[in-house]
């Protein structure tokens, strides 16, 4: 019997959690029962969707809000940190510009939002911008750069981590320019970054591309 379980559950794709432990489960009809294993399988498959999740986000460090001290943060009257803890500007397709100095938490806040939108079964990108360039650069040299940007379009939410910290060459501005049009109005993007926008224009070289970028970001900015 237990093999004929085993050979079932292998030809539907069923993991071993919706059976290992049914001898376990205490129910007073066929109903409960049935009911009970159902709920067990689908817990389990909610965790294993949240980890493909958090691993595909590429996060650097895995943080959650848990302790997190909002007290230093300034929110403009248009979101709420509740507004924030929970996401909900991921569904607007608003965007979080996370500006301060060095060691302020930005990052910390970023990766926090992006683990709750996967807990949420929202498809997160988190890049150190730097190597977000260099990931469009190699790939746009060999004719390749539509399978990058293929793979952004499907994200909910774009992370771009210490936005102006590493200067970079003006082909790279321009994809990033590139990256940012696609998502405007799409998808929500969240920057984190040392620099006033007065300064952006050390980042693409261009005081029309800087102004475009920034129309596009500011446009449903709530942070």
């Amino acid at each position: 019997m237990e093999a004929m379980i085993e050979h079932y559950y292998k030809k539907l794709k069923i993991g071993k959690v919706f059976y290992k432990d049914y001898k376990e489960i205490k129910a007073d009809s066929h109903e409960a029962f049935l009911l009970e294993l159902l709920k067990r399988e689908f817990e389990n498959r909610e965790v294993v969707r949240k980890n493909r999740l958090l691993r595909a986000a590429n996060f650097n460090v895995v943080k959650t809000f848990e302790k997190y001290d909002f007290g230093h943060i300034q929110v403009p009257p248009t979101i709420t940190i509740e507004d924030i803890t929970t996401v909900k500007f991921i569904d607007k397709k608003e965007n979080l510009i996370l500006y301060g100095p060095v060691g302020t938490g930005k990052s910390h806040c970023a990766t926090a939002i992006g683990v709750e939108a996967c807990n949420q079964g929202k498809l997160v990108r988190f890049f150190r911008t730097a190597a977000l360039v260099n990931q469009l650069t190699d790939p746009k040299a060999q004719g390749e750069l539509h399978r990058v940007m293929k793979q952004l379009e499907k994200t909910d939410l774009l992370i771009c981590d210490e936005w102006g910290f590493i200067p970079f060459e003006k082909e790279g501005a321009q994809l990033l320019f590139q990256v940012a049009s696609e998502c405007y109005e799409k998808r929500s993007v969240i920057i984190t970054t040392n620099l006033e926008f007065s300064r952006w224009n050390g980042i693409f070289y261009d005081e029309i591309m800087t102004a475009a970028i920034i129309d596009r970001l500011i446009h449903t900015v709530t942070c």
